[in-house]
């Protein structure tokens, strides 16, 4: 690591550590290392090895990737051949949806990295995020992959605090040129316990959080339609 990254990878563990209320020596304990020695991975005065890396992610029950993905300063490709238009020039995205249970907005941030998984690009979604220059402190977030179509992509997700929630959202005509794509996110939602299916906004950048959006987000009378007409909930 340079000493950049190693700065930026120790800003991150231990912002993730305080959110999780682990204390220095207890993360040392974990990862059988010395209470200065985990101080100065923090800081970035020492380099960490990749197995060092990993127990540490392991001990804060994340994915490296969460440890090792630096905020952007502007969208950058994510692979040159990526099929699909809209998820091209960015690696990260932001997505809303309203949670009429407690009629609060809820915002929410995409990382998806270079690398595959064998069934796809591996992703992470951050769920009710409170701020997001530190989107990983946030109620939940999820693991898993995105897969690209022709004319869909899919993001298989699964909470990594409870596996037992999964979810599942499709984007249509991803392939299209758009700064802003609806998405259908299909789960469980454990408030109350039951299978749920909602609206939700994917944009490149952060979105003016008013009411407009919130009108948006909400299931319209042309939803209505759509759900009387087919029988089922239906994004276009």
């Amino acid at each position: 690591m340079t000493p950049t990254f190693s700065r930026e990878v120790g800003k991150k563990i231990r912002s993730i550590r305080k959110y999780k209320g682990i204390s220095i020596e207890e993360l040392g304990r974990i990862i059988y290392k010395s209470k200065a020695t985990v101080s100065k991975y923090e800081t970035g005065d020492i380099a960490m090895d990749i197995d060092t890396l990993y127990a540490i992610a392991a001990a804060l029950n994340v994915q490296v990737e969460q440890l090792l993905c630096a905020e952007p300063k502007k969208p950058s490709p994510l692979i040159e051949n990526m099929p699909n238009t809209f998820f091209k020039n960015s690696n990260r995205f932001y997505s809303y949806f309203y949670d009429g249970r407690i009629n609060k907005l809820i915002r929410c941030v995409v990382d998806i990295f270079p690398q595959t998984s064998g069934a796809g690009y591996k992703t992470m979604l951050y769920m009710n995020v409170r701020d997001f220059d530190q989107y990983w402190q946030c109620e939940n977030s999820y693991s898993g992959h995105t897969e690209h179509y022709d004319t869909l992509t899919t993001l298989i997700l699964t909470n990594q605090a409870t596996p037992l929630e999964k979810l599942t959202i499709n984007i249509l005509a991803s392939f299209l040129e758009s700064e802003q794509k609806w998405g259908l996110m299909s789960g469980v939602s454990f408030r109350p316990f039951m299978p749920i299916a909602l609206k939700m906004l994917f944009s490149r950048y952060p979105l003016t959080e008013n009411q407009e959006l919130i009108n948006e987000l909400k299931i319209s009378r042309d939803d209505i339609r759509r759900m009387k007409m087919y029988n089922m909930l239906a994004i276009t």
